[in-house]
């Protein structure tokens, strides 16, 4: 597998392997041993799977006192995949990054515990599968406006279909003021 580097400090795009001819594909998914040689020694809890439609913007979501560090992949259609560094203290605070998942690429992203992250449907529909480093809770869930104009995200699609608790998520300068961003700790693997 090849695991790219990206501008903000933990977050990976990987590559698996894909072995395939006339009958279709194999590919690796996860394995302990070779996560672990790339890096990313999380261990997970919890493993989700969502289907959406074109056009759904689901995000940006984060935990503040449980957070997940997230290994996520498309097993059908394609997203924008996005996370943005919510770590106050962090040298990339405030900064995004998007890249495009699909079943054709099978790319996974690794997103550290105390980010901010979403996706945007670019197919007809699409099934998200993901893994995590903690447990949902739902008391402690909280999120990123979408559309913060600080951040800028260009998420590719026009008019995206949002959640109602989506579509009134807080501004990260919302957030920070309330003091609902989890803190950066660079000896403590980021957070």
């Amino acid at each position: 597998m090849k695991v790219l580097e990206t501008p903000i400090a933990d977050v990976k795009l990987i590559e698996p392997r894909c072995f395939g001819d006339a009958r279709g594909f194999f590919l690796e998914t996860f394995s302990v041993q070779r996560y672990q040689d790339a890096g990313i020694s999380a261990v997970f809890v919890q493993d989700n799977h969502s289907r959406s439609r074109h056009g759904v913007l689901r995000g940006l979501h984060y935990q503040l006192h449980h957070p997940q560090g997230k290994l996520v992949s498309v097993a059908r259609g394609e997203v924008f995949d996005v996370v943005v560094d919510i770590r106050v203290g962090s040298p990339t605070f405030g900064q995004w990054y998007g890249a495009v998942l699909n079943d054709n690429n099978h790319r996974q992203m690794y997103i550290p515990p105390g980010l901010a992250h979403g996706f945007a449907v670019l197919s007809e529909t699409v099934d998200f599968v993901y893994k995590c480093t903690d447990y949902y809770h739902p008391e402690d869930e909280k999120g990123l406006l979408w559309n913060d104009p600080v951040i800028g995200i260009d998420w590719q699609i026009n008019q995206p279909l949002l959640s109602e608790k989506d579509r009134n998520n807080k501004t990260l300068a919302e957030l920070k003021a309330g003091n609902e961003l989890p803190l950066y700790l660079p000896n403590k693997g980021g957070l």
